[in-house]
């Protein structure tokens, strides 16, 4: 193990969704600030081996990698708030991490030994985590769940093994609580801190550093009740105070003393802290000039974290238009010819996001035809794309019954279709799939190349011709459409280098209306907006200023 990589382990107490992805992240870029390195990686003691099977109901979106990784949506948080380039080895689960431990014990690598959790599973976890260290000054560590889950106890054992292996000068805990105020009483209420970091110690990990996620401020005399009760330093009880702009947590954490704190504790030499980027940000964020409503019409909707990167890239490209994005979100079963119109009406821009299955696909491909037949700024991600496909193919090019495979197989015109056998750019071999493949397997995942023709919407917002972006996805537009599409107004604006799969296509008659097979809200940074969501927003913004 390198003697200078330091490592920073963050796990939660009292209850989920405090914010343990957001505070990590946090840490990230106030220690890239201070001019170090870092990478953050995920534990997750959820057994599925990665997230990428998982309803988004069940545990928000899946973050996609440039190496074709199907990660926990907190990655993309460590991507947005830092410089870091994560892949495979920065999200790990229990099941990921039992299955290599039993395909070891299949091969026999454990000479005929009794495979336990301890050391067996511990080891592995640990393994796991020097994988992310190589290049880096310190590697943050977030372990999901909550303490007192007995699903995360391998990782807690683990971690607490860890710092033997490290050094104790090379390691700190930190542990995210809970502060809530009970207005009754009118008090801050810190017995649910301090039966969380009991519980925590009692498996041997005493934190170093206690962020207290709270409404409000923590006084000094709060502060040095829960540093006597939780024995830790008083300048070591940071508030994580709630913010409007979720951008403004470095902000608080520097107000706070964390990130020299962590320095102090960590023994590291930094030069100051340079925040003056997430300080601009932050306040253009909060004092916008103008303001759209975007209509986000999708089926998973009623969980705004099942589209977290998507909301993120429309705000990132919103403070880039000087304007705040109000999304508006449709459950796109409600919506049908009747009842678009009403439901539309206020959007100055619609966007259709990625999805699978056919559910609500009728009510996507209406807001669609609406955005077209209104010149509403349409923007398709994915299933968008083939949303827009479909709907131009019924209704412009009077192909009657036309659809995607995925939905109807016994389609009389399958504009969109399951390629049985692409060149695979990555592998640079011919891949073959069919309805039988597993699901994974029949995807394109990770970042792949797209060449951009000029003169159009896509080449006015990368400026260059050749892009890479991420991809999720297992069907394609059928080529065999596009001669068609071609001559009655569909631009293909984005190809792939071989020419064979086609990524981008725009409407030639219209304000702005684009569909991409990829998806670029991954890839949107809070100083450097995704170019094709900060025009959508600007077209947007455009068509309110002209109603």
């Amino acid at each position: 193990m390198a003697d200078n990589t330091k490592f920073i382990f963050v796990t939660g107490g009292v209850l989920s969704s405090l914010g343990k992805g957001l505070a990590s992240a946090a840490i990230g870029a106030l220690l890239e600030s201070r001019g170090l390195t870092v990478t953050i990686q995920k534990l997750d003691p959820y057994i599925n081996v990665d997230p990428g099977t998982m309803n988004p109901f069940q545990h928000g979106e899946v973050f996609v990698t440039d190496d074709g990784s199907e990660t926990d949506l907190d990655l993309g948080h460590y991507e947005r708030f830092t410089h870091a380039k994560l892949g495979c080895d920065n999200n790990f689960t229990t099941g990921k991490i039992y299955d290599a431990v039993i395909s070891k014990e299949r091969r026999g690598d454990y000479l005929g030994g009794t495979v336990q959790v301890i050391p067996h599973i511990t080891d592995e976890i640990k393994k796991s985590i020097k994988l992310a260290q190589d290049g880096v000054d310190v590697v943050i560590v977030e372990i999901g769940g909550t303490i007192g889950d007995i699903e995360s106890l391998p990782f807690l054992e683990a971690i607490r093994q860890f710092k033997a292996d490290a050094g104790k000068d090379n390691i700190i805990y930190i542990h995210l609580t809970l502060v809530p105020y009970i207005g009754t009483a009118g008090e801050l209420k810190t017995k649910p801190t301090q039966h969380s970091v009991k519980e925590l110690r009692s498996i041997g990990i005493q934190p170093d550093i206690l962020l207290c996620r709270t409404d409000r401020y923590l006084s000094d005399d709060i502060k040095a009740k829960i540093a006597l009760f939780c024995d830790v330093s008083q300048d070591a009880v940071i508030t994580a105070k709630d913010v409007e702009c979720i951008y403004e947590v470095p902000l608080v954490f520097h107000k706070e003393g964390l990130d020299d704190k962590i320095v102090e504790l960590l023994h590291i030499w930094t030069r100051a802290p340079h925040l003056d980027d997430w300080a601009a940000f932050v306040e253009k964020f909060k004092t916008p000039k103008h303001s759209v409503k975007i209509a986000i019409v999708g089926k998973y909707v009623d969980l705004i974290e099942s589209y977290k990167s998507l909301n993120e890239a429309l705000y990132h490209g919103g403070v880039a238009n000087d304007c705040r994005s109000n999304l508006l979100f449709v459950d796109s079963e409600t919506i049908d010819a009747d009842t678009c119109s009403g439901i539309l009406s206020e959007a100055d821009g619609i966007l259709v996001p990625g999805g699978f299955g056919s559910r609500g696909i009728e009510g996507k491909i209406c807001a669609a035809r609406y955005a077209r037949e209104n010149n509403i700024p349409y923007f398709g991600i994915c299933l968008g794309l083939h949303i827009a496909v479909i709907e131009f193919a019924r209704n412009v090019l009077g192909l009657e019954g036309a659809n995607s495979e995925e939905f109807d197989r016994a389609t009389p015109h399958p504009v969109i279709y399951l390629m049985h056998e692409w060149y695979d750019e990555k592998t640079d071999t011919v891949q073959i799939r069919d309805e039988t493949s597993e699901k994974g397997g029949t995807m394109r995942l990770g970042a792949y190349s797209c060449n951009i023709s000029k003169g159009t919407l896509a080449h006015a917002a990368y400026k260059v011709l050749e892009i890479s972006e991420r991809h999720r996805h297992r069907y394609e537009f059928n080529n065999k459409y596009k001669d068609e599409c071609v001559a009655n107004g569909m631009v293909v604006s984005g190809v792939s280098p071989s020419g064979e799969l086609v990524e981008i296509m725009e409407l030639k008659d219209h304000p702005w209306f684009l569909g991409c097979q990829f998806h670029p809200e991954f890839k949107s940074r809070p100083m450097d907006p995704q170019p094709l969501f900060r025009d959508f927003i600007a077209a947007s913004l455009k068509n309110k200023k002209g109603k």
